[in-house]
């Protein structure tokens, strides 16, 4: 399936990135690797990941380390809406 980003993805990939550069900048380079390397699996095949409806309607979510990639399948196109530090209030954000 294509992928497509909100408008949100990319400030929240460099917010985690300046987090994560703050103690191991080094660590920042894999990460973007683990974070890409999932959203081709959500590509490929999105419906393995389970829906979330306590998080939000029609929200799927992908785990990272500490962090999560909130998508949403539309007809032939995954949507990733967030990719966000695992803790967050995830409801609120898909508001």
């Amino acid at each position: 399936m294509r992928v497509e980003f909100s408008t949100f993805v990319e400030g929240d990939l460099v917010a985690i990135v300046d987090y994560i550069a703050e103690d191991n900048p080094i660590r920042v380079v894999e990460f973007l690797r683990e974070i890409r390397d999932e959203i081709r699996r959500i590509g490929r095949n999105p419906l393995i990941y389970r829906l979330r409806p306590e998080i939000g309607e029609e929200a799927r979510l992908a785990i990272v380390g500490r962090y999560v990639i909130l998508f949403r399948i539309r007809g032939k196109v995954v949507r990733v809406e967030r990719v966000v530090f695992g803790g967050r209030d995830l409801p609120l954000l898909l508001q």
